[in-house]
């Protein structure tokens, strides 16, 4: 009985370090991609993630109707 008197708050002690650890981490990665963000749009670059897909996919849509009228 009195080992469980002292497992008890030292686990609940070790469970709120792991959650607040977790909450730190997660917290400083968004901050990390919001600079990241900012970073890359004053490059100009701006963030193009489905733009990019649909570059891709009229590039190859149109490399498709040459092949086609070449042939």
């Amino acid at each position: 009985m009195e080992a469980m008197q002292i497992a008890v708050p030292v686990l609940g002690i070790a469970a709120a370090a792991a959650v607040t650890f977790y909450a730190i981490s997660f917290a400083e990665l968004r901050e990390k991609s919001f600079r990241d963000l900012e970073e890359s749009e004053s490059e100009g670059s701006g963030f193009e993630s489905s733009l990019s897909s649909r570059k891709r996919r009229a590039r190859r849509k149109a490399a498709d109707k040459q092949k086609d009228k070449a042939a």
